[in-house]
C-alpha cells in the first residue's frame, strides 16, 4: 500500500502564489506516475497536473497552463505543485494521486491512479 498526504493549502488573494506538497509512504518503489486533481461541490474531480517517474514529463489541463508547475523529488518520495497567479476559479480541494502502473505517457484520467490522499483545501479572494 502507499499512503499520500497533502499539504500546503490555504486562503490566498487572487494573484498570489502557493505550493502544495504531497508525501509518499509504504511502498513507495510501486509508485509510476504522480499527479494533482481538484473538486468543488457538485462537480467531478478534474485532472490538474501530472508528471512521469523520472519528472522528464508533464501534462496540465489547459486552464493552469504557464501558471501551475508540477514537479517531484523522488529522493523525498514527494511530489509538488507550485500555483502562480492563482485565480477565484482555482477554488478547490486538491487531491494528490499515484500510478502503480508504468504508461508511456502521463495519464490524466481518475480511473490511471490507484492511491488518492485526502485532499487539502485551496481557496482563492477576489
Amino acid at each position: 500500500q502507499v499512503q499520500l498526504v497533502e499539504s500546503g493549502g490555504g486562503l490566498v488573494q487572487a494573484g498570489g502564489s502557493l505550493r502544495l506538497s504531497c508525501a509518499a509512504s509504504g511502498r513507495t518503489f510501486n509508485i509510476y506516475g504522480m499527479g494533482w486533481f481538484r473538486q468543488t461541490p457538485g462537480k467531478e474531480r478534474e485532472f490538474v497536473a501530472g508528471i512521469n517517474k523520472s519528472g522528464g514529463q508533464t501534462s496540465y489541463t489547459d486552464s493552469v497552463k504557464g501558471r501551475f508547475t508540477i514537479s517531484r523529488d523522488n529522493a523525498k518520495n514527494t511530489v509538488y505543485l507550485q500555483m502562480n497567479s492563482l485565480k477565484p476559479e482555482d477554488t478547490a480541494v486538491y487531491y494528490c494521486a499515484a500510478d502503480s502502473s508504468y504508461t508511456p505517457v502521463v495519464p490524466n484520467t481518475l480511473s490511471r491512479y490507484d492511491y488518492w490522499g485526502q485532499g487539502t483545501q485551496v481557496t482563492v479572494s477576489s
